[in-house]
């Protein structure tokens, strides 16, 4: 469960735009709030890091077809010049009648107002 309500924070505009495309359920809004070089490590799951705002389109197409009513929040952010680091928590409805929750950190880079690399943390909770 969040410990900060969404609202109650005041969000650079890179998450807040990051987290209303989630919102918006549109994988192409999402996939338009990276660079076209994105890149992503994965840490906690190595094989699953990529380059490419394609990807971004391609995953979150297949995410919002398994979890069609998934929504975002942003509990906390920091920002360094460009380097932005956020907590997310996602919850929704899997497509099987299962509920969906996922928590954890982002940190990324930012490039002309768009994300241009990230370290991601996201998983599911148990």
């Amino acid at each position: 469960m969040p410990e900060t309500p969404a609202d109650s924070i005041d969000l650079p505009v890179a998450v807040r735009a990051l987290r209303d495309a989630m919102n918006s359920h549109d994988p192409q809004r999402v996939a338009d709030c990276f660079t076209t070089d994105y890149e992503v490590v994965t840490p906690l799951q190595p094989a699953m890091g990529f380059v490419g705002n394609d990807n971004v389109l391609r995953n979150w197409t297949q995410i919002f077809a398994g979890i069609p009513d998934l929504h975002a929040e942003v509990l906390r952010t920091a920002v360094n010049g460009t380097e932005v680091w956020s907590e997310w928590w996602m919850t929704g409805t899997k497509v099987n009648g299962e509920p969906a929750q996922l928590g954890g950190p982002a940190i990324w880079t930012e490039r002309e107002g768009l994300v241009a690399s990230a370290r991601f943390y996201l998983q599911q909770v148990a």
